[in-house]
């Protein structure tokens, strides 16, 4: 693909994760408490507010207010930036490697956003699971950032050949 041909793709992808990313966090800001579960599905889906000052599950939550600020602002910052330009010049990138770097860049501006808006954390409102199996609390880009991350993993082991 071309930069000319990777640009609305790119662009498109990128509006509706963030989109939906916002929007969704918006809702769950004015509608949901820290403090309260909303139970559904048999208490597989719960929605619950929650500030996640770490990152993935709230992994670097301990570190202390600067050394967040540091990585997963700046730092995430400029790997988002350096994604960007991969996707947009890259030459041999195909078509299914665009989609999950641009679902990745998506979900995380999205997040980075919250991190510069909300003073260093990101909203976080979904959970689910089945009993005492649960997933930590997430939110729609982090979605995102799975599907891609998914997808890429896909891809390179789907080209890879059986040793032979």
């Amino acid at each position: 693909m071309n930069t000319n041909s990777r640009v609305p793709l790119l662009a498109a992808i990128f509006l509706a994760d963030v989109g939906s990313d916002q929007i969704t966090k918006w809702i769950a800001r004015t509608h949901l408490e820290e403090d309260v579960v909303h139970s559904f599905l048999g208490d597989t889906v719960r929605l619950q507010l929650a500030h996640n000052y770490g990152a993935f599950l709230g992994l670097g939550a301990s570190l202390s207010q600067g050394w967040r600020q540091a990585i997963w602002s700046v730092g995430v910052g400029c790997v988002l930036l350096a994604m960007l330009g991969y996707a947009l010049f890259a030459r041999s990138l195909d078509r299914s490697m665009l989609i999950a770097m641009a679902l990745i860049f998506g979900g995380g501006m999205s997040n980075l956003y919250d991190r510069v808006a909300y003073g260093g954390y990101v909203i976080d409102f979904l959970n689910v699971g089945i009993g005492s199996l649960r997933t930590g609390i997430f939110n729609i880009a982090d979605m995102g950032i799975m599907v891609g991350a998914f997808i890429i993993l896909w891809t390179t082991f789907r080209g890879a050949k059986a040793p032979g």
